[in-house]
Formats: C-alpha cells, structure tokens, sequence
C-alpha cells in the first residue's frame, strides 16, 4: 500500500461515499465475510462497480482480479481516512429538544464519535447530567474544549444564537462543525461546516411527492 503522501487526493465525492460503503462492509464483517468484489459491493452500495473500484483507489486498495478486497482490510483503510481508528470526541452545543435527541443517539459512539461533552446557557440545566453526561456553560466552551479533547461541534441551538455559537467554537480551536441550527453561519477558510437542515429535506420530499402525484394523475 503505497504511503499517505504517494496517494492522490481524495475527491469531496468519493469522501461522501466512505461512509456508505463502511456501513456496508461493517455489514459484511458481521456476517463473517472475508471477501468481497466490486460489484457485490456496489450492490450493497446502490453504486457501479467501475464508480466503487476508482473510489477505493483513492486509498491504495486495489483488489485481486477473480478474489476481490478483503473486507477488514478495506474496513481498516476507511477507518483510517475517515478518523475512525482513533475516538474523535463530539460536543453538543444547545440542549433544546434536538441537542437532547442528539445526545441520546448512541450511533455516533458506535461510529467512533463518542460524545464527550454537553454545553447550554441555561443555568437549570448547567452542572446537571444527561445521559451520563455533565452539562457545562456555553461559556466555558474553551477549558471543555482541551479538557475533553474535542474534535467536532454539533451546534443544536436556536437560529438566533447559532452565529454566536459558531464564533466561540471557532475561537475555541475546533476545526469541525456540523449545524443543525435552521440558519446559515459563516466560518473562516480552515474551519471545516457541514449543515444539516431537516426543514429543506423535508421540503425537497414535498417536491418529489407533489410531482409524482401529479404525474400519477395525469396518466
């Protein structure tokens, strides 16, 4: 397997799709499968053979014509690129009914993202715990930072708030943010955002439903 360094950068698309295909893999594992093709894979993955074999050279992992990848090796691969081979902890910013949901999903440790700390301005909720873990003032958002090391952001607050949110953690020294507030914040260049806005979601389904019934009546 050739170095980190040797290997060409991963394109933003084809790092979208590791993930889908180590839930795929996990799957595998699971069952005890030790090999598996391209086009099995694919499969699993809703993708074409030829799209899954280019995205796997991305990692140095090329298969055996006629025996395929081994699939803890390729496992271990996308655990490496996605930072799973090592905990990365998450804090959740906002304990409203969302940040709780959030707090309560145990996917996001099973996922290598244990969720390390919990912070809101509610001072009925500050010093309290929830699901085993204790609630800290947004304020001190920096000491919980290098004391729980944390590596990513979830912000669950209001909208009105969110920007400021984001600023702290900026300042903090996190470089990895996922928002879920139904807002858009700005951060600088280095600082990597995800958005994750249930509300636009929703709307595109109503689209499709709404164009498919329509299509339905018509024929």
């Amino acid at each position: 397997m050739p170095p980190v360094s040797a290997r060409r950068p991963i394109p933003d698309a084809t790092v979208a799709r590791l993930p889908i295909y180590h839930r795929s893999l996990s799957q595998l594992r699971e069952k005890g499968t030790s090999k598996v093709s391209s086009a099995q894979l694919a499969n699993m993955a809703g993708l074409n053979a030829a799209k899954v074999r280019k995205d796997l050279s991305y990692l140095g992992s090329y298969g055996t014509r006629g025996v395929g990848y081994e699939v803890k090796y390729l496992l271990f691969q996308i655990d490496r690129e996605l930072g799973l081979a090592k905990d990365l902890g998450v804090a959740i910013l906002g304990l409203g009914n969302l940040g709780r949901a959030l707090a309560n999903y145990g996917g996001f440790g099973d996922s290598g993202f244990p969720v390390a700390a919990l912070l809101d301005n509610d001072q009925t909720k500050v010093g309290t715990t929830y699901n085993g873990v204790k609630i800290s003032h947004l304020n001190d958002l920096a000491g919980v930072v290098v004391a729980e090391r944390i590596a990513i952001a979830i912000i669950a607050t209001p909208a009105h708030v969110a920007q400021e949110v984001t600023d702290q953690i900026v300042a903090a020294g996190v470089t990895s943010i996922l928002n879920f507030a139904p807002t858009t914040v700005t951060v600088p260049d280095h600082v990597t955002l995800r958005k994750v806005d249930l509300a636009s979601e929703l709307q595109i389904l109503g689209f499709y439903q709404h164009r498919d019934t329509d299509i339905a009546e018509a024929s």
